[in-house]
């Protein structure tokens, strides 16, 4: 088990991720690529997600999305779009550039495949 958002969860995820191959998603998140900046006890992480897979770095996009580490958990491992509103509305999340991108993911649903893999990520991730 690898601690959230670290070098070594990240490497863990990447190999995933390969392993998982095509993820079969819907046109809108299979063509999606948005950055992330997730804050952290006043530290920033960049990740990005690209064809529906959490990637660590910074990518060619048009949208970026700022927001906590309890905020990306929430998406990425619940797919909890009510929590993920309520943390846009609070201002745990801030997104700038191509707000489409963010919207796309509010009524995408996730396929089987995306949904295998974030479950492995989340077996790998050690709870704190």
């Amino acid at each position: 088990m690898a601690v959230f958002l670290t070098d070594e969860w990240f490497e863990q995820v990447e190999q995933l991720n390969q392993e998982a191959g095509d993820l079969n998603l819907p046109p809108s998140l299979a063509s999606m690529v948005m950055n992330l900046k997730v804050t952290n006890q006043g530290e920033e992480i960049e990740a990005y997600l690209e064809e529906g897979k959490l990637k660590k770095g910074k990518a060619s996009a048009s949208t970026t999305v700022t927001l906590t580490e309890s905020a990306l958990k929430d998406l990425a491992f619940n797919f909890d779009m009510n929590k993920a509103m309520q943390a846009f509305m609070s201002g745990d999340i801030r997104v700038d550039g191509d707000m489409s991108q963010l919207m796309a993911l509010q009524s995408a649903k996730p396929s089987e495949e995306q949904k295998s893999l974030y479950k492995r990520i989340v077996e790998i991730t050690e709870q704190a």
